[in-house]
């Protein structure tokens, strides 16, 4: 297995052609990270899908307790994981059996999991680990 490093130009056409993002660990109280970052992606103009079982909504958006959950009508471009490392795996899972798999897997700073990032590019997904999305943005998108 070798890491597969996403470069500058990847990123930046990833930030500059999605919509949809399903933040996985969206929590609703306004210190929290994933908090932080969705606001900053809504306030970017992406759609958020919040996803955690214990919200019923963010930002006034329905929150689903899992991908599995989201209805195939919606497109997600990213999968935006703000949980543990060793959780990732079953997240992953859960986007290879949506029907309209995301384009990218997006971990988070502190999280990596070599195993099930592999599994996704297997089926296609682009797997960025171990970056904010919102730094990312900040520098590219200015």
């Amino acid at each position: 297995m070798s890491k597969v490093v996403v470069v500058y130009t990847q990123i930046k056409s990833i930030l500059k052609t999605s919509k949809t993002i399903a933040v996985v660990g969206l929590s609703d109280r306004a210190e929290r990270d994933s908090y932080v970052v969705a606001k900053y992606l809504y306030n970017a103009g992406y759609s958020i899908i919040p996803i955690n079982p214990n919200i019923s909504e963010w930002n006034d958006i329905k929150a689903y307790a899992s991908l599995l959950d989201i209805p195939s009508s919606i497109k997600i471009d990213i999968v935006d994981i703000f949980r543990r490392s060793e959780l990732v795996e079953e997240i992953v899972d859960q986007a290879l059996q949506m029907k309209n798999k995301p384009r990218v897997i997006w971990l988070q700073l502190g999280i990596e999991n070599e195993k099930p990032a592999e599994k996704a590019r297997a089926a296609g997904i682009l797997v960025i680990q171990n970056r904010c999305i919102r730094i990312e943005h900040e520098k590219i998108m200015g």
